[in-house]
């Protein structure tokens, strides 16, 4: 098998090849995981994540948390805690909600903005950004995955095969 090397690098030129990514992703999750979703607004970040939770087994409707900051999803094999935390004005707003509850817990975190906390984050965070090239294409999406190579060995060979 061949080794995965990192930032990985995905393109997608259709939403479902971008909701397929995230289905990937979220099938080889872990729990413990945290996972940071960054991306300009209306780069694919809601699709990526609706795939990411079909790959958890999540059938319940997923929307981003953006009035909310956290959504719980617990139904499917793992339970999803999707953050978006745009909207926090100061890191001390994440103690507010608990946070640490979420991020060591026995589920997954899937962080929209987690720029804006980037202090929290641990340094074993996944860090995943979507970006546009309208010169490729409307729906061309360049999805990149990095982390540290010991949190995702052997875990997404097949992502965007």
């Amino acid at each position: 098998m061949k080794e995965t090397e990192y930032p990985l690098n995905i393109e997608t030129f259709k939403a479902d090849e971008t909701f397929k990514a995230g289905f990937d992703m979220g099938r080889s999750a872990k729990a413990g995981q945290i996972f940071c979703l960054e991306g300009d607004l209306g780069v694919g970040k809601t699709v990526f994540t609706q795939g990411f939770a079909k790959g958890l087994d999540i059938t319940e409707p997923i929307s981003s948390p953006t009035f909310t900051i956290v959504q719980e999803y617990t139904e499917g094999r793992i339970p999803l805690y999707h953050f978006d935390v745009y909207r926090i004005g100061d890191v001390s707003e994440m103690d507010e909600i608990g946070y640490e509850e979420y991020f060591f817990s026995d589920g997954v975190c899937l962080v929209e903005w987690g720029n804006l906390i980037k202090e929290l984050l641990p340094d074993n965070t996944v860090y995943i950004t979507i970006s546009k090239n309208l010169e490729k294409g409307f729906d061309y999406r360049s999805i990149t995955v990095d982390t540290s190579k010991s949190e995702m060995e052997g875990q997404y060979e097949a992502i965007g095969n």
